[in-house]
């Protein structure tokens, strides 16, 4: 019999519980739909009512009959029968049990025993790892942060369906409050007119790539953004600095914010009606609602736990990371490139549908796309960004001219941005007014909202 953690104690289960949910499913097959919402195989203690659980979900997938002699004749033609108990014991499974009326409540005791091993393994775990010899308190810190949430996500099998009526008033209830508001936006306003009638906001779940060439201004392009949602519109923002410390960031905010050139904020080499402008801005962005993280090279574990305690603290409604290659993935195995941004991609958009938050991310796209309008197979390292974002808008602008003089004089530099991919939205073309002295964009049409 298995014990806990070598404590001598037997781990926590119900075998009557088990035995009735196994029971139930075999008497009533419509019962087994109930039980999938709490249950797998691996939920149940004993060995044998894995194996039988098994059985009844094969013979369930093949739309074969499903009962006591079914049951008993697949195990006997996999040699299995004996090993679980033999044909008498299947019997009495269905005899444990008078009806499939209660098969939930067994089920839930079923998982709440589960829940608890699960819970016992990875304390055990972290225990072991604790007393280990050589292991950075961060990464024991993270890995049990990280056990405990996969044991949280690892048992919401299903939520349940929700029946038209219930959709429908939620939906109406949503579009009588935004008539009330006078139209405005469903997910998080970007402050670009153009952008947000395509998007009508960055939406709940989704992950945005903002991809361009280097030094185009795709960092300068997400502040922009950022300034307006924390510090005009009040909203909670996350951000995730791994190219610049949060010194040199907040920097370019106050140039953004103040309108004060940023190679002389760099400098010093300011005049006191700057200095006023610097402090104005210097105030609305210390009661801007923005939390920024600026370890270099985060590890993806990090990265997690941290938009978590972002999420559960702050609120936050968006989180921008800047950018998604300086993200260090989970395995330090020698695996390519390609492979490891695709973990860190399908991890990220997971993130942003457990937040139920915009996760919005910066990537480089490959030097291929270099003078000309980049596309989706730019996108660098690995399709998989493409795949999983919902949103993928690139910012691109031509060279500028050999003549010096007309270059330095141009303060606004004209900016394409395509909105390449929208899951659930139309695509298209704009452009915005890029600000060299202020490192910000801005609308060539008409102030932002």
């Amino acid at each position: 019999m298995d014990r806990s953690a070598g404590s001598g104690r037997v781990p926590p289960h119900n075998a009557d519980a088990e035995k009735a949910v196994l029971g139930a499913v075999m008497l009533d097959n419509d019962a087994l739909a109930t039980v999938l919402d709490y249950l797998r195989a691996d939920d149940f203690y004993r060995k044998a009512h894995q194996k039988i659980f098994e059985t009844v979900l094969e013979l369930d997938n093949n739309r074969e009959p499903l009962d006591i002699i079914t049951v008993t004749d697949k195990l006997k033609k996999e040699q299995v029968l004996e090993v679980c108990g033999g044909a008498s014991y299947i019997s009495e499974l269905t005899s444990s049990v008078p009806s499939s009326a209660n098969v939930q409540y067994y089920a839930e005791i079923v998982q709440s025993s589960s829940i608890k091993r699960k819970l016992i393994r990875a304390a055990t775990a972290i225990i072991d790892q604790s007393y280990a010899e050589g292991e950075d308190h961060k990464e024991v810190l993270a890995e049990a942060e990280k056990s405990i949430f996969d044991i949280l996500e690892g048992n919401q099998y299903l939520s349940g369906y929700r029946t038209s009526d219930d959709v429908i008033n939620e939906t109406i209830n949503i579009i009588e409050s935004l008539y009330q508001a006078g139209g405005d936006y469903t997910g998080v306003p970007s402050g670009f007119p153009e952008l947000d009638k395509m998007t009508s906001g960055f939406q709940s779940s989704d992950m945005v790539i903002i991809g361009a060439r280097p030094s185009v201004g795709k960092t300068a392009f997400a502040l922009s953004i950022v300034s307006h949602m924390a510090v005009r519109k009040k909203i909670p923002v996350g951000f995730f600095t791994l190219e610049m410390p949060g010194r040199v960031l907040m920097q370019r905010l106050i140039s953004t914010e103040s309108r004060v050139d940023l190679k002389k904020i760099r400098s010093g080499l300011l005049k006191s009606s700057d200095l006023h402008s610097i402090t104005e801005a210097a105030a609305r962005l210390y009661e801007a609602p923005l939390y920024i993280e600026d370890t270099p090279h985060i590890k993806l574990l990090d990265l997690r736990s941290q938009a978590r305690r972002m999420k559960k603290n702050e609120q936050v409604q968006a989180i921008f990371i800047d950018y998604i290659g300086m993200i260090d993935p989970e395995n330090k195995v020698n695996i390519p490139r390609h492979e490891q941004v695709a973990e860190i991609s399908r991890s990220l958009k997971t993130l942003a549908r457990e937040l139920d938050i915009p996760i919005i991310c910066l990537s480089q796209v490959g030097r291929q796309s270099e003078g000309k309008e980049p596309t989706l197979a730019d996108l660098r390292d690995s399709g998989s960004i493409e795949q999983d974002a919902d949103v993928v808008i690139f910012i691109h602008r031509d060279r500028p001219s050999n003549d010096k003089s007309e270059s330095q004089n141009q303060l606004i530099l004209e900016t394409d941005v395509t909105l390449a991919k929208q899951r659930n939205g139309p695509v298209g073309h704009f452009k915005l007014g890029f600000n060299s002295r202020y490192a910000r964009f801005e609308s060539l049409t008409k102030e932002r909202a």
